[in-house]
């Protein structure tokens, strides 16, 4: 039997750091700035394992209970202060400041960040979608006619079907994480024209080919390039007007 070295002792008695470790002073620094006139509450920080990008807070008694996606772990100290006064705001019915908004999109949108949250998307939620070929239209086919004829057939094909609800409010989205496309089961009618169920898969397909980019510190979903794109389509007047219509 051999005896431990000091040394091995040693590594033995150092604890893993906590990643939240520091976060509560960051929180307590931030509410004492905003001038809130009211005792500041004990603050306890966690990061959680979400799957997505998302961080609350909550009162409880004398303290505040803040869960934030561990995706953010590591982030910056500036970034750090941005979110705590985001949230703070959030909680006391305030505004948080335009350089606080600005931190915290511009490192969210990293391109390394993003990849971390796209993971995490992947690897811990689920896409809840019905089948593609659904009671009047089969969205896989509507999906390969549209790629021969507007992308050369270079899109690889994505996930595709019917919304679990006949919502009218989302009509249809690109999940880029899952790779997933979703049009609302309400346009699978038989009252409901071809070419408008054409728009929306052609408008999620330009999301494949045009990703989300930035200008700044703001969120560019619909390029200019992506705009010039839509507008060829050939009903796109009469389609956009009758979507109108129907999200009335």
């Amino acid at each position: 039997m051999t005896t431990p070295t000091l040394e091995s002792q040693a590594e033995q008695l150092v604890l893993p750091l906590d990643p939240a470790a520091g976060l509560d002073a960051v929180f307590r620094r931030v509410f004492r700035r905003l001038g809130l006139k009211r005792a500041a509450p004990e603050f306890r920080v966690e990061y959680r394992p979400f799957a997505s990008l998302r961080s609350s807070i909550h009162l409880r008694g004398d303290g505040a209970i803040v869960h934030l996606a561990d995706v953010l772990a590591g982030a910056p100290p500036l970034v750090n202060e941005a979110l705590a006064e985001i949230l703070l705001a959030q909680l006391f019915r305030r505004r948080p400041s335009r350089e606080a908004r600005a931190c915290y999109l511009a490192y969210v949108y990293r391109p390394a960040v993003r990849q971390r949250i796209d993971e995490a998307r992947r690897r811990r939620g689920r896409k809840r979608l019905l089948p593609p070929r659904g009671r009047n239209y089969d969205l896989e086919k509507i999906f390969d006619r549209l790629n021969r004829r507007f992308f050369a057939g270079e899109l690889a094909r994505p996930r595709l079907g019917w919304s679990t609800r006949r919502s009218r409010c989302i009509l249809g989205h690109y999940d880029s994480a899952h790779g997933a496309i979703i049009i609302s089961r309400w346009f699978d009618s038989a009252d409901v024209p071809r070419f408008l169920i054409e728009y929306l898969v052609f408008h999620e397909m330009l999301h494949i080919k045009y990703p989300v980019e930035r200008d700044g510190h703001r969120r560019v979903v619909h390029s200019r390039a992506f705009r010039d794109a839509e507008r060829q389509f050939p009903h796109y007047e009469r389609a956009r007007r009758r979507l109108k219509r129907a999200s009335l």
